[in-house]
């Protein structure tokens, strides 16, 4: 139906980009091919630009120590909900868990405010399909740096779900609602994170919070950082970096993108070997993601952690055969 989407009356395009705001797949089931991929929809990604632009509440809300304690913890908890769910699980399959696991970290990224799980996921495998050529969703290759890190994710071509893509996981009703009502996990962090302020100001006043502030510090700069600490892996480890492996494309390892995401730096990696749960190849190689799934398959929450086989880890590095 986005083909149809084109021709619409201009009143009926603007109708559906507001309906999606709240139902992302609204008059998007069908192909997409004749929207053009860099065609923006403004009115449709308001609700990204109004995530930045809450940050500047903190002009009224002032800040306190609690409330940028929440927003670094859930900008780490989130993190890990992005990198080790949405992208090694739902992505890659690069493990395995039950299916109340697996929603309960489905529904922990949807707060993350990067849409659901599906639509992330499909576009990822689409991305590994397609590296750095022009048919890739986000290459700075291709399009520069601010399309690739941000651009593309207003783009009306790339608001469509792919679920050829991703049939295997949409085949589950709870995660197709999570996809669908993308919007309505967000909705309810923020509303926590306001009552979450209310009730500690009641509670301990010394505290210095409040409703407003935690909204302002727990949910929007949270999410605004976490948006781009994310965004930079699509971006920044296509530019700046270290190329250990021969991918065909420009994904590079870059160690403080790897802190920040908490082990998505190691893209290079990543990109040869993308079955493996594990993306920091080596012991030096930082990846956090990996060790708290190591320690959830400890207690049987996850299982079958797939590991990069030693002799293709070692035999395909051309950084070693450049140095002989």
């Amino acid at each position: 139906m986005s083909s149809e989407v084109a021709t619409l009356p201009k009143h009926r395009e603007l109708l559906l980009s507001c309906v999606r705001w709240f139902d992302s797949w609204a008059g998007l089931d069908g192909p997409t091919g004749c929207v053009k991929a860099t065609r923006v929809d403004w009115l449709r990604s308001l609700p990204l630009f109004a995530v930045h632009a809450m940050g500047l509440g903190v002009i009224w809300v002032g800040w306190s120590w609690t409330a940028v304690a929440a927003c670094i913890a859930f900008y780490w908890i989130r993190m890990f909900a992005i990198t080790g769910w949405y992208h090694r699980y739902f992505s890659h399959r690069s493990f395995k868990t039950s299916r109340w696991c697996q929603f309960a970290f489905a529904l922990l990224g949807a707060s993350s405010t990067q849409r659901g799980p599906l639509w992330w996921a499909a576009n990822h495998r689409h991305h590994h399909k397609e590296s750095d050529t022009p048919e890739d969703v986000h290459s700075p290759v291709q399009n520069g740096f601010l399309w690739a890190h941000i651009g593309w994710i207003t783009a009306r071509k790339h608001y469509a779900p792919k679920l050829k893509l991703i049939q295997d996981f949409a085949k589950f009703p709870e995660l197709r609602f999570l996809d669908r009502f993308d919007t309505l996990v967000p909705i309810l962090t923020g509303t926590a994170m306001f009552f979450l302020g209310v009730t500690l100001n009641h509670l301990w006043p010394s505290l210095g919070t409040s409703g407003a502030q935690m909204l302002i510090w727990g949910y929007f700069i949270s999410t605004a950082l976490l948006l781009h600490g994310t965004c930079t892996i699509n971006s920044l480890t296509h530019m700046f970096g270290r190329k250990r492996y021969a991918t065909g494309d420009e994904s590079r390892n870059n160690w403080l993108l790897a802190i920040i995401t908490m082990g998505e730096g190691w893209h290079n990696n990543h990109h040869y070997y993308c079955a493996s749960t594990r993306q920091g190849f080596y012991w030096w190689e930082i990846d956090a993601s990996y060790y708290l799934l190591k320690m959830m398959s400890w207690v049987g929450l996850v299982w079958d952690l797939k590991p990069v086989p030693e002799h293709v880890r070692d035999s395909g590095r051309v950084d070693v055969v450049a140095a002989a």
